[in-house]
């Protein structure tokens, strides 16, 4: 029998937990519903797999951390549990079990980590083509129909997995959402070192060297850019390269001889969605470092003049403009122009900028802008427009057709040379980077908006561009707004010469999975033969380069046993592609946000799973 102290303090816990529940949940409805109840943040769903700790930590420090700046600390904890649906000290931190270290002693890196078998930051190479040879593949188109699961490896604690791995000297470098980047044995997945980054990191890792010294380098969503002993993992530099509280790194670090050159995006359409947000003052950046030192070279913004007041919205909050036309992807570099390309973002702010939707080519010494091709004009977009409260949404046209992936430089058959850039309108863009950006052709493939169009980059074989198509829809339902699993998805094979279409593979759907989306967001990745394209609904399938017949299909919707003991499931495909190398294909699989199934997963792919 409970005493009547016992029962009182029973009785005061259970209606404390009742009014913490209660204010998470106002808090929830009022700051949070609009993103993560419409699919473009992580449904409620997933945000259950997370303890409340974790949750937390994303709020003070993290992803989240704009919005959780401006609540109480009360506030943050009750939101954490309402969306954990735990409280707080009831779930262990996973921690990783001491048989997920390899037994063994790591054999030296080799002194060229490049000469091996090896994928490099994010496009196997600085021109962006996403190409890997058959020799540096060691995969043939005919075996691809015998892949197997070789190993997975699970992040601990997460519902994201959307870093790019890296592969050279026999190991894999990647980063988490949970800001551990890993080096794992290349054969065997077990773990060589961890890494604590300061942030989240999902750029893709760039391997070179920093100095005498074999180096890793990648950003995270703090905006810091981080040189690391690929040996050991001890950080040898790290440096903040903006200073704009919501700036951050999604684009991999292009590095070139001595040079790093880091591409500079924001969350600040994020906070837009707050009234009382003088929206808005992030411009956009590419910052050229020296990869031994980390001291800045030269840094150059994408909006030439730095904002200024303009006008108050209803709520008397004074805003601000030029904005926007942050750097979501990594640098494209051309050595025979000395220069570097990237594409834009939109605009937040009225008026629009001249250089938002746009590739810029900058002088690779210097930095200074050396032409702009803007591609849509009078963008202006922030995620204030999508919501209930649209005070601080722009009055030009809201259609956040951004660049999100990098321009791609290829050589064509008789020397001439073009910049494919894929553009969330849905339109693939040829450039002649000989003449200042002119057009070459330009080609539709899909309905474009802002999670549709072309997201994280098409590949090519030189021959053809192949485009994968996002175009994530949604429907309303008895339920509510969901995804349409009919709408979205796709692959287009589009010749470089003229911009014909010279094949289309129609998406194959979602079947009965619910929720779900066939679009083909992430990014695609080419061998001699075929090309390789996730999807939101979960599938990698492998296509064959002649005429879009899928010659491999794998769902990883699914529990994974894993070779580091972590509990883990596979998810939608989003964001990076695979990477190839040696024989193997790797990817991460699980995207929490916009819709996607969440996941915590590294696969490893061979021939027969040998």
């Amino acid at each position: 029998m409970l005493t009547r102290a016992a029962l009182i303090c029973a009785i005061v816990t259970i209606t404390a937990q009742a009014r913490d529940a209660q204010e998470g949940a106002a808090v929830y409805q009022k700051h949070c519903a609009a993103c993560h109840d419409s699919g473009r943040a992580a449904g409620r769903e997933a945000l259950k797999r997370l303890s409340p700790e974790r949750i937390l930590l994303t709020l003070e420090s993290g992803t989240m951390m704009i919005i959780g700046s401006r609540r109480t600390a009360s506030e943050r904890r009750a939101l954490a549990e309402f969306l954990s649906v735990k409280s707080f000290g009831t779930e262990p931190t996973s921690r990783l079990p001491r048989e997920a270290f390899c037994r063994d002693p790591a054999s030296p890196l080799p002194d060229n980590l490049l000469s091996s078998p090896f994928w490099n930051g994010w496009g196997a190479g600085l021109e962006n083509q996403r190409f890997q040879s058959a020799a540096a593949a060691g995969l043939r188109v005919n075996d691809v129909p015998r892949l197997q699961l070789k190993w997975a490896f699970g992040f601990p604690d997460d519902i994201w997995a959307n870093a790019q791995p890296a592969v050279a000297g026999g190991r894999i470098f990647v980063g988490s959402a949970g800001g551990r980047v890993y080096s794992l044995n290349a054969s065997t997945g077990c773990i060589q070192w961890v890494l604590e980054a300061e942030a989240p990191v999902r750029t893709a890792i760039s391997i070179g060297a920093a100095g005498s010294r074999k180096a890793i380098y990648f950003g995270d969503l703090h905006a810091n850019v981080y040189a690391a002993d690929a040996a050991t993992g001890e950080i040898l530099w790290k440096v903040r390269v903006e200073e704009h509280s919501e700036a951050r790194i999604t684009g991999a670090p292009a590095l070139d001889g001595n040079r790093l050159f880091i591409p500079v995006a924001s969350s600040e359409e994020l906070s837009a969605t707050d009234p009382s947000y003088e929206c808005c003052r992030f411009r956009g950046s590419v910052v050229a470092l020296d990869a031994a030192s980390g001291q800045t070279i030269w840094k150059t913004y994408t909006i030439p003049d730095p904002p200024h007041r303009t006008r108050k919205n209803r709520s008397g909050t004074q805003l601000w403009a030029p904005s926007g036309a942050a750097v979501w992807s990594a640098p494209t570099i051309d050595h025979k122009r000395r220069a570097i390309y990237v594409g834009t973002g939109n605009s937040y702010s009225d008026p629009p900028a001249s250089t938002t939707d746009a590739i810029l080519a900058l002088d690779m010494d210097s930095g200074k802008i050396l032409w702009v091709r803007q591609l849509t004009v009078g963008d202006a977009f922030n995620l204030a427009c999508p919501g209930a409260d649209k005070t601080n949404c722009p009055e030009s046209k809201n259609v956040d057709f951004d660049f999100g992936s990098s321009p791609i430089l290829v050589e064509l058959a008789g020397g001439r040379r073009m910049l494919v850039a894929g553009q969330k309108s849905a339109i693939a863009h040829a450039l002649d980077p000989d003449h200042d950006g002119a057009v070459v052709w330009q080609r539709r493939v899909g309905r474009g908006g802002t999670l549709g169009g072309i997201q994280w980059g098409p590949g090519t074989d030189g021959a053809k561009v192949y485009v994968a198509v996002s175009d994530i829809m949604r429907q309303m339902t008895p339920a509510g707004l969901v995804l349409d699993p009919k709408a979205g998805g796709g692959l287009f094979a589009v010749d470089l010469t003229n911009g014909e279409i010279a094949w289309s593979a129609p998406p194959p759907g979602c079947g009965d999975r619910r929720p779900c989306s066939p679009a083909q967001s992430a990014a695609v990745t080419v061998i001699p033969g075929a090309v390789f394209s996730g999807s939101s609904d979960g599938h990698l399938r492998a296509y064959s380069v002649n005429d879009g017949k899928i010659l491999w299909d794998f769902d990883a919707v699914r529990e994974f046993k894993t070779v580091n003991g972590v509990e883990a499931r596979g998810g939608s495909f989003d964001g990076p592609g695979p990477v190839i190398a040696g024989g193997t294909l790797y990817v991460t699989s699980g995207y929490g946000a916009m819709g996607g199934i969440p996941g915590n997963m590294l696969l490893a792919f061979s021939v027969d799973g040998k």
